[in-house]
């Protein structure tokens, strides 16, 4: 059973989790999951536990014939060269990465596609999404950085986060606003749900709504009209819906979660670290590429 934690502790405990889990409305934490090691910072890990807001915030699993969303610009054009697969026995499926099945197609053929399912909202996420920036950079040429915003935690304004997202992504910033949008989030408080001087959630009303995080993208060039009517469009409801979608086709219950080309899963729990999470990415880009 996951504990939970005052939100001023979150962003310093290791282990943090943000999970379906809605119970007392402030960030997840699990004491069982493993130390990282002292290369890595303190590990952001996910161990959910199934809760009402996942029947309610999360839509059926799809087809299967939902794309993630594509990472920012300067994310997804590493020059770097595939390493060859070596399988040391170190990795073992069914404990340290988990196979999806059945596995779902991606969106880039031709290459290997990396993709943290994550919230602004999740101070996990916020807390490993450094440790995405280097993976993202560490990617080989034949690899590609996507994201895929997650919604399962209304009860923490989960899904005005992602509807931000996905518009973001659609008028064109998301390159340039992705790691201010958490800091807007965890730092400035701006676009926080979350006190920013004492434990536990705003009142309702108080909620950073989508005009806000209209605000928080005019500094990137967007008007802030123009933000909210693609917000509200046809267009962002259906990637928000097939979102969700492809987060249960994917398996994923917590975030963050790392996924490879569509057919493996897992945190940084179970890779046992931060660092380790960049190490298994790199390990399984190298197994799909290598056909194994």
């Amino acid at each position: 059973m996951l504990k939970r934690l005052p939100f001023l502790c979150a962003a310093l405990l290791a282990l943090a989790a943000c999970s379906h889990d809605s119970n007392n409305g402030s960030p997840a934490a699990e004491a069982s999951a493993p130390a990282v090691t002292s290369t890595a910072p303190a590990s952001a890990v996910s161990s959910p536990a199934t809760a009402a807001a996942a029947s309610t915030a999360a839509a059926p699993a799809s087809s299967a014939t939902v794309a993630p969303a594509q990472a920012p610009a300067e994310a997804a054009t590493p020059a770097v060269a595939a390493a060859p697969f070596v399988d040391t026995g170190k990795w073992v499926e069914g404990k340290n990465y988990f196979r999806i099945d059945p596995a779902q197609p991606t969106s880039h053929p031709g290459k290997i596609e990396v993709t943290e399912v994550f919230s602004y909202g999740c101070p996990a996420c916020n807390a490993f999404h450094s440790t995405v920036d280097r993976i993202a950079k560490s990617l080989p040429s034949d690899a590609v950085m996507n994201y895929l915003a997650a919604s399962f935690r209304p009860d923490e304004n989960w899904p005005m986060y992602q509807r931000a997202f996905y518009t973001a992504q659609a008028l064109g910033v998301v390159d340039k606003s992705h790691d201010a949008m958490y800091d807007a989030v965890w730092k400035s408080k701006e676009l926080s749900t979350y006190n920013a001087t004492s434990s536990g959630l705003k009142p309702h009303e108080a909620w950073p709504t989508i005009e806000d995080a209209a605000k928080f993208y005019a500094k990137y060039g967007v008007d802030p009209k123009e933000f909210v009517a693609v917000a509200n469009s046809f267009s962002v409801n259906t990637q928000m819906k097939r979102a969700d979608d492809l987060m249960k086709a994917y398996g994923v219950e917590s975030t963050p979660t790392m996924i490879v080309n569509g057919k493996y899963r897992f945190t940084a729990g179970d890779a046992g670290g931060y660092a380790q999470s960049i190490e298994l990415t790199l390990w399984l880009v190298s197994k799909e590429a290598a056909g194994k």
